[in-house]
């Protein structure tokens, strides 16, 4: 069974206390194991953690995303904070890639990944960082663009994967633009794209985006945020997926720029404690 973790920050932080709070109420109503990682430097523990590979390995990629260079209080160090907890063997890259940047396909055969990852590894050629991501991760790579302007640029708040052949995407009300340039690209790789409710919020937060939700084998853990929009993106998750749709309030953490798939990670190994 897979078993999920979460920074232990959730559970000490006054901060964080209504949205982990209401996430560790369904965890517990809906059965689902989770567990929790010590000793990180923040909660969103997706992108230091390794990224497990179509046939089950484990990548730990470099952790230096530029929207830390000025924050090293910030950056959690896998090797050295949190290996020895686990026991789990991983290979470790130097690339640089956050786990958020990397949204697999139910396979893992297909990887979609923003072309943040080009400016965070200037010392690759493209070609060169796509061949060497390609035989660590097992599976073809797919970049998609990406806004400057967007704090981490991270694929798991643009696109997610319902099948092999289709993702989701954030709704536009425009005829061109970050979103129309996603489908261009998936499109021309065979991948449809089906728009999904979103919204924009200002700064840094991620309310509004419906998309960063957290999957597991049999449910579908969605963000919501006291909107009017909370009930389309329910109802529009019900018609896509089979699995149960379980909405969670997650204000206080949106809030600071990622939600449910931002602040978790799963594996079929237990750490030591």
């Amino acid at each position: 069974m897979i078993m999920l973790y979460f920074s232990s920050i959730l559970k000490t932080s006054q901060k964080y206390k209504p949205a982990a709070d209401n996430l560790f109420a369904a965890l517990n109503e809906n059965q689902i194991k989770y567990d929790f990682i010590y000793n990180t430097k923040d909660i969103w523990v997706r992108d230091f953690m390794p990224v497990r590979n179509r046939l089950g390995q484990y990548i730990s990629f470099r952790y230096e995303p530029s929207y830390l260079k000025d924050d090293s209080d910030l950056r959690t160090d896998f090797k050295t904070d949190i290996a020895p907890r686990f026991d789990l063997p991983v290979t470790y890259s130097e690339i640089n890639l956050d786990g958020g940047n990397a949204v697999f396909s139910p396979s893992r055969e297909k990887v979609i990944i923003s072309d943040r990852l080009l400016s965070e590894n200037p010392e690759f050629s493209e070609n060169e960082l796509i061949c060497r991501l390609e035989a660590l991760l097992s599976a073809e790579i797919i970049l998609i663009p990406s806004l400057k302007e967007d704090f981490t640029g991270h694929a798991d708040g643009m696109v997610r994967f319902v099948d092999e052949n289709t993702v989701i995407g954030n709704r536009s009300p425009y005829k061109s633009g970050l979103e129309q340039r996603i489908k261009t690209t998936l499109n021309r790789k065979g991948i449809s794209v089906v728009d999904f409710p979103y919204y924009s919020s200002p700064g840094i937060s991620a309310e509004g985006s419906y998309i960063n939700y957290l999957e597991t084998e049999n449910d579908i853990l969605l963000p919501v945020f006291g909107s009017n929009s909370d009930n389309e993106a329910t109802e529009a998750a019900k018609r896509l997926f089979t699995k149960k749709i379980i909405p969670v309030r997650l204000n206080e953490i949106a809030e600071d720029g990622g939600a449910l798939n931002c602040i978790s990670w799963e594996t079929k190994t237990e750490h030591k404690g």
